[in-house]
């Protein structure tokens, strides 16, 4: 079976997600934006094994301890899309900008696009192009669990921000409602803020996308 365990990290209390397959102990963690020495011990303390980093975009609370995290352990960068190239060079700019640790430049292992898959010991999830908070967003769906790793598209009662650059409110809602409605009412998102919650119940009381 695959398991996940979620871990607010940096200042931005961002969802870094730990990701594992029970079988093999091989793990991924989704958008390590910070605290790697956080998340290192939480991966010893279970006994697993880090194989992965997988990225839903490259703003700076997702994806600033990436490049840290993948030299100290020799991992593959996984995503996002091309889109967020732009993102990825700017991360030095960001972690000026925001206060936070120097952030180094990375190139990913494997860029994603929509449809793709990632694969964690014997499971696989899906991947999904979701652009409009920033144009390169990812999104990663097991149909497994019932559960998709959103980051920043999708919020319990809110969505994703698209004043940043090459964002894009009317793409964003798009991406919501055609990408992520499909997967199910009862599937439950782990947002890149914030509580979980599910599909179904955005669909009906969020104050953006409810009733789509």
């Amino acid at each position: 079976m695959l398991h996940y365990h979620t871990i607010p990290v940096t200042a931005f209390q961002q969802n870094c997600s730990i990701v594992w397959c029970d079988e093999s102990h091989q793990a991924a963690v989704i958008d390590p934006g910070g605290d790697i020495d956080r998340l290192l011990a939480e991966l010893d303390q279970r006994g697993l094994k880090l194989e992965q980093i997988w990225l839903t975009h490259a703003h700076i609370d997702h994806a600033g301890g990436t490049a840290e995290l993948a030299k100290r352990l020799n991992l593959p960068i996984i995503g996002p899309h091309p889109g967020d190239q732009f993102w990825i060079d700017g991360l030095p700019q960001q972690s000026q900008m925001f206060g936070f640790p120097p952030a180094g430049l990375f190139t990913p292992t494997r860029w994603l696009h929509d449809g793709d898959t990632v694969t964690l010991g014997s499971h696989t999830l899906q991947v999904r192009h979701c652009p409009g908070h920033t144009p390169g967003h990812v999104v990663f769906y097991s149909p497994e669990m019932k559960r998709a790793f959103v980051g920043d598209v999708l919020f319990a009662g809110s969505i994703g921000r698209t004043d940043f650059p090459q964002g894009n409110h009317e793409q964003l809602i798009a991406s919501i409602t055609e990408r992520l409605w499909p997967m199910g009412n009862d599937t439950v998102f782990i947002p890149g803020h914030g509580p979980e919650s599910t599909f179904g119940r955005e669909r009906q009381s969020n104050p953006y996308v409810g009733g789509t």
